[in-house]
């Protein structure tokens, strides 16, 4: 068995990438929702709300967020779920835990949402417990995808559906090679000069380099379990939203 898995372009020991994603994402939390305005001009938040139309979620779900982060698809989410409704914000890092609580009290948003710190590959949650389960870029951090994908399989009920959002691969030559000028010139500069952090941002280039294609994901969630698995390109294939039912 390889002992070994990528950590940006690097290979490191298997049971060393969750501390360095961890360390990470403790330097970029407090500056997380910035950046990501700054980073996609906007449209994260374009790429979430369509995502969020892809779930038909009705009031009274119990929803699962994943790398759920500073909670801004976890809140959109408890808009649609009204008060007989809860959202679980889950994460592996308790710095972006805390941003996304701070942000939730900013918002004065509390109601029916809940915090938990706990790893995606190993979920501590019943079997059928949830109608809804997403993760908004944060599966390309996780160390065994195979292993998340399995545990969003398990505490979905039957009938309910996963979703994934990540950054993907561009379908054009001339974006791809546009894509990467800004992603390993212009981000880690951005990094650098807004949070103070350029390393950071150059694993997040990185990475997104690393993480399954949308066929292969969609493969990945197939073995997994899910039945009608099927992907929407969005920006020309930067990011892809990933749809799986649980039979």
């Amino acid at each position: 068995m390889k002992d070994t898995t990528h950590f940006g372009y690097q290979e490191v020991p298997i049971n060393e990438k969750t501390y360095r994603v961890r360390e990470v994402f403790n330097r970029v939390a407090r500056r997380y929702d910035l950046m990501n305005d700054l980073m996609s001009l906007g449209l994260h938040r374009l790429w979430k709300r369509v995502a969020i139309e892809t779930l038909a979620i009705r009031p009274g779900m119990r929803i699962l967020d994943l790398a759920a982060g500073t909670g801004d698809l976890a809140r959109a989410m408890a808009r649609r779920t009204g008060s007989d409704g809860s959202i679980f914000l889950a994460d592996i890092n308790d710095q972006m835990l805390r941003a996304g609580r701070d942000s939730a009290i900013d918002a004065g948003q509390l109601s029916g949402l809940h915090w938990c710190q706990c790893d995606a590959e190993a979920l501590p949650f019943p079997t059928h417990y949830f109608d809804r389960v997403t993760i908004g870029f944060g599966l390309r951090n996780v160390t065994k995808k195979e292993d998340a994908l399995g545990e969003i399989f398990r505490v979905l009920k039957p009938g309910g559906q996963a979703l994934i959002l990540e950054f993907s691969k561009p379908t054009s030559h001339s974006l791809t090679q546009a894509y990467n000028l800004y992603s390993f010139s212009v981000l880690p500069l951005l990094g650098k000069v807004v949070a103070g952090d350029m390393d950071s941002y150059q694993y997040l280039a990185e990475s997104i380099r690393k993480h399954p294609d949308q066929n292969t994901l969609k493969a990945m969630m197939e073995t997994a379990g899910f039945e009608s698995v099927r992907y929407q390109n969005l920006t020309g294939g930067i990011v892809a939203i990933h749809n799986g039912t649980r039979p």
